[in-house]
């Protein structure tokens, strides 16, 4: 019998076999609906992990990039940001070596969210010839980026000399004028930058990373915006450091949670494990139109490895983002 073709059935005088296929119908029209509707259930669930662009920092999982991606992927992630591959910073490896970890991100669908780099992560360079170095690597770090297939690099705002101060307001000028010249050279082969805040550095957290922001208006030039890093120097980097900030210039987001010793200095630990907000950060960025990648960079360690640590973490962060 073809579906529905009960409609032109006897009339129900008799043992009707029409009605038994309504019943039959009827029972599996609602079975079909209630998978339906779990299947709908478990859509909108996960709608919250598809718009939250999540990745993990590559090298945290394991060196080895391949090694990496297949995790990502058992985990349903499609991100990774890249700092080292196979024991080298990534802009020391020779480009073969780049395009060998591309093909292994592609083969299991993971993107390259960010690259990272050393830039602007020394003292102010003295000359021109360290300056020089600090454009070849710029270089070099664009080179790989354009091969992983992102247009965002991460990089920094530049550290004080050995015992310097990061509140010596008379090297902010150079600073800014540096970076300017960073946002024109990326600028010209479409690159954006996103300046970490790190601590000892002259950015630490949100307060210091508004103050560049004013003063370096470029708009390929925003934050790779480290709450954590900001709770490392004494900021309640959520909501106050945060606040802060103009959304629109953070290009990228790095999670990761951290426990207060009693001393006042901070300790990584697991995500969940420590008192940072993640959840309320991230429904406060979803709030606030923010549509860029986010990275979990646990850097806290359990004995039994990284990949260990990385998977506890991550564990702990989707249930997180399952509430947001």
């Amino acid at each position: 019998m073809r579906p529905w073709s009960f409609m032109k059935c006897a009339a129900p005088a008799k043992k009707d076999p029409s009605r038994e296929a309504i019943l039959i119908n009827m029972d599996s029209i609602s079975r079909r609906t209630l998978m339906g509707a779990a299947a709908l259930g478990a859509l909108l669930r996960a709608i919250p992990l598809s718009e939250i662009r999540l990745g993990v920092t590559t090298d945290e999982i394991d060196e080895d990039p391949a090694t990496a991606a297949d995790f990502l992927k058992r985990f349903g992630l499609h991100y990774g940001e890249v700092r080292s591959l196979w024991g080298k910073y990534n802009t020391s490896q020779p480009v073969d070596k780049i395009k060998e970890a591309r093909t292994a991100f592609e083969a299991r669908e993971i993107a390259v969210s960010i690259v990272d780099t050393a830039f602007f992560r020394g003292s102010i360079p003295a000359d021109g010839t360290a300056l020089d170095q600090e454009w070849t690597l710029l270089d070099a770090a664009m080179d790989r980026a354009d091969i992983l297939g992102t247009k965002v690099l991460r990089i920094f705002a530049f550290m004080p000399p050995k015992d310097g101060n990061t509140a010596d307001a008379s090297v902010y000028p150079r600073t800014y004028e540096l970076l300017k010249e960073a946002a024109a050279r990326s600028n010209r082969r479409g690159f954006r930058l996103a300046i970490e805040n790190l601590k000892g550095s002259y950015v630490q957290n949100g307060a210091d990373a508004a103050r560049l922001l004013k003063a370096v208006s470029a708009a390929n030039v925003g934050m790779t915006w480290d709450p954590n890093n900001a709770a490392s120097v004494g900021e309640v980097s959520f909501p106050d450091g945060y606040k802060q900030l103009d959304p629109a210039r953070i290009f990228h987001v790095h999670l990761r949670d951290y426990v207060k010793k009693a001393d006042g200095s901070v300790e990584w630990a697991a995500v969940g494990a420590g008192e940072f907000d993640n959840l309320g950060q991230i429904r406060a960025l979803r709030k606030d139109g923010y549509k860029g990648t986010f990275t979990l960079e646990t850097h806290w360690r359990d004995p039994r490895g990284k990949a260990y640590s990385t998977e506890t973490s991550l564990a702990a962060l989707l249930k997180v983002i399952e509430k947001v």
